[in-house]
C-alpha cells in the first residue's frame, strides 16, 4: 500500500417517527479511520474506552474480514466525534468503515449498493447502515438480502439538538408483536406524511409526524 488509506463515516439516528428500520439521518459528526502499514497482527488504535477492542476482535476488522476473509492484517487508527453506545449509529460507522476498508485494500470494486447491501444483511436492517454512506435522509425497504433505498437532502440551515442520557436505554425498547389495525393503519399514514414532509422539504409537517 502506497498511500495511507483514509475513511470518514457520519453518525446516523434511525427510526424517525414510525420508520422503524426504513428511516435514517446522518449528522455532521465523523468516525475516521486511518488504514496505515500492514503488520502481522491486526492493530487498531484508539481512545474509545476499554470496551473497544484492539485487535481482530474490533468490530471493524470483524466486518473487513466478512466482507474479505483474504486481506491481511493492518494498523488502523480510529479517531470519532460519535459517542459510544448512544444511539448515533457508533457500531454502524464502525460496520461501514470496515466495508470500506475491505473494498480499498480487496481491489473488491464496490458500488455503493453493494455496500449499502452488505452492511444491510450484517445489520439486519438498512436505515442507518444507508444513511451513513449516502449522507442526509435516506429511506429504505430490506428484504434480507436486498435493500431499495431513497435519498433526499437536507437544508443547510437545518440543526439537530440531540440529548444524550448515561444510560443508552438499549434493551428497554418493547415493541409489539401484533398491532391492530387502527395502530397500523395510522402508523402508515404517519410514515408516509412524514416521508412526503422530509421529500417536499416541510419540515414543520415533518416534525409533527416524527
Amino acid at each position: 500500500m502506497d498511500k495511507k488509506i483514509i475513511i470518514r463515516v457520519p453518525a446516523t439516528s434511525t427510526g424517525i417517527g414510525a420508520g422503524i428500520n426504513s428511516i435514517g439521518i446522518a449528522f455532521g459528526l465523523y468516525y475516521t479511520v486511518i488504514v496505515e502499514e500492514e503488520m502481522q497482527h491486526w492493530q487498531v488504535n484508539h481512545a474509545l474506552g476499554d470496551d473497544v477492542p484492539n485487535d481482530e476482535n474490533n468490530i471493524i476488522v470483524q466486518t473487513i474480514l466478512k466482507v474479505d476473509p483474504t486481506i491481511k492484517p493492518h494498523q488502523l487508527t480510529v479517531m470519532s466525534d460519535v459517542p459510544i453506545g448512544r444511539g448515533l449509529g457508533s457500531s454502524t460507522t464502525a460496520i461501514v468503515a470496515g466495508i470500506k476498508i475491505a473494498n480499498a485494500l480487496g481491489e473488491l470494486d464496490l458500488s455503493l449498493d453493494d455496500e449499502i447491501n452488505i452492511g444491510s444483511k450484517i445489520e439486519g436492517h438498512a436505515d442507518g447502515v444507508a444513511s451513513a454512506l449516502l449522507g442526509d435522509i435516506t429511506v429504505s425497504y430490506f428484504n434480507g438480502e436486498m435493500a431499495t433505498t431513497v435519498k433526499t437532502q437536507i437544508p443547510e440551515v437545518i440543526n439537530a439538538l440531540v440529548y444524550l442520557t448515561k444510560d443508552d436505554g438499549r434493551d428497554k425498547a418493547i415493541y409489539k408483536n401484533q398491532v391492530s389495525s387502527v395502530d397500523a393503519v395510522k402508523a402508515s399514514s404517519a410514515t408516509n406524511v412524514l416521508v412526503a414532509s422530509l421529500m417536499s422539504n416541510e419540515w414543520t409537517k415533518a416534525t409533527e409526524m416524527m
